[in-house]
């Protein structure tokens, strides 16, 4: 009768095999809790994706809530634009190719090096200690806690920059 076929059009749920993982929110100091469910068993060669993000009810600081774009998070996650590794473009070249973190940190410190060794002030006009680098900025992160915002202020500071950003005020 009608029980039947309540239970025929019933679908099952559709996060009943995946795999729950607990992590945090990665877009802003606040840290929420959010839970991640992938589908794939990784002992028959099917690479793991995840299906559904959502908050975490059991998280003491968000207790399941998220921001908009914390809710949105699988798709970023899921963007085909999304960069997954480094990319370097030649000088003169008009396409980005594929390379190395070993290649891409070697660079970017090379390129820093080279900059603060050619732009760094030591002593204003005056004679005055400025130990100043104008020609490089950093950009920095919302999700860390105050402390490592900290310490990222002391190190890029250490260096002489005085262009820092953080994605929080932005």
């Amino acid at each position: 009768g009608a029980g039947e076929a309540l239970a025929a059009g019933v679908r099952p749920f559709k996060l009943e095999r995946a795999t729950e993982t607990r992590n945090t929110c990665p877009y802003c100091s606040v840290s929420c809790g959010v839970l991640i469910y992938s589908m794939g068993d990784k002992s028959k060669n099917a690479k793991p994706s995840i299906v559904h993000i959502e908050g975490d009810p059991d998280h003491p600081v968000s207790r399941g809530t998220l921001c908009p774009r914390g809710a949105a998070s699988l798709d970023f996650v899921r963007s085909p634009l999304r960069l997954k590794y480094p990319m370097h473009r030649k000088a003169g070249s008009d396409k980005f190719e594929r390379v190395s973190w070993d290649f891409a940190m070697d660079r970017i410190a090379t390129l820093m090096k080279e900059d603060r060794d050619k732009n760094f002030v030591a002593k204003n006009r005056d004679g005055t200690t400025v130990n100043r680098w104008l020609t490089t900025g950093f950009f920095g992160t919302s999700a860390q806690s105050n402390e490592a915002g900290y310490l990222v202020y002391k190190l890029v500071r250490s260096t002489g920059i005085l262009a820092l950003e953080d994605q929080a005020r932005i």
